[in-house]
């Protein structure tokens, strides 16, 4: 397996089973229907740890770009391989999202609210308000990208490229992104990656979801920028702390 195949597989099960979770607890007549935010935050950590345990031996397990990114500022990833790792990650993301649709389709016909439906492919704020919930993307993609910082020492070039993330265990990740969700998600829903929100979002409007609503691109560009400034501000955060 090649570093871009395995950040395209562990995003698509990073999705697949995180977006899976949220059909689960809100699409009409599922077996974890209404089993609520504990139970999407603790399965969104293990999806993590999924994903990071396919693909860390080959990859390191960026599995989102404003880590590829943060890695990338504070000089342990090389930039030549950022486009590659970058497009690997929304194509699987996108693939993962798609699955969870084909799985759960007889459920999203079952459920009339099209807001219910946006919910399982992309996030959304509980309360409007695009400053606040920009600065809250960015706080949530901070933490993460610069505790992933100290939790992976080793450098990822173009000639060595199977350590990272994953050299450290997938466990440390999945409990960061696990109280990420718990602490700081009941604003935004914590995209804290941006093709976790993106790629999804896409597949909700290009596919045939029934009775779908709009794809809410006007929030859309919020866990985009706000994840990769956060990344960016971690690594900056990184580099002057020494």
């Amino acid at each position: 397996m090649t570093p871009f195949t395995a950040e395209l597989v562990g995003s698509a099960l990073l999705l697949t089973l995180g977006n899976g979770v949220v059909a689960n607890v809100v699409l009409k007549d599922t077996k974890g229907h209404g089993s609520g935010w504990l139970v999407i935050t603790t399965a969104w950590a293990l999806s993590v740890f999924v994903g990071v345990v396919v693909a860390g031996p080959v990859s390191g397990a960026h599995l989102n770009p404003a880590v590829t990114l943060g890695l990338a500022v504070a000089g342990k990833f090389a930039w030549n391989l950022v486009p590659e790792y970058v497009l690997a990650q929304f194509l699987g993301s996108f693939l993962g999202a798609t699955l969870v649709w084909l799985l759960y389709k007889d459920h999203f016909d079952q459920t009339p609210e099209p807001r219910l439906k946006l919910a399982v492919f992309c996030t959304g704020p509980a309360i409007r308000n695009h400053a606040s919930n920009l600065f809250n993307e960015l706080v949530g993609t901070l933490v993460l990208v610069f505790t992933i910082l100290y939790i992976s020492g080793a450098e990822i070039t173009p000639t060595h490229t199977a350590v990272g993330l994953g050299s450290v265990g997938a466990l440390p990740v999945a409990l960061l992104v696990w109280v990420i969700g718990l602490g700081l998600g009941g604003t935004t829903g914590y995209g804290i990656n941006p093709s976790r929100d993106f790629a999804p979002r896409l597949a909700h409007a290009l596919l045939p979801v029934r009775g779908k609503g709009p794809s809410e691109w006007s929030y859309g560009w919020i866990p985009v920028v706000g994840p990769l400034l956060g990344g960016a501000a971690a690594a900056g955060l990184y580099l002057w702390l020494g």
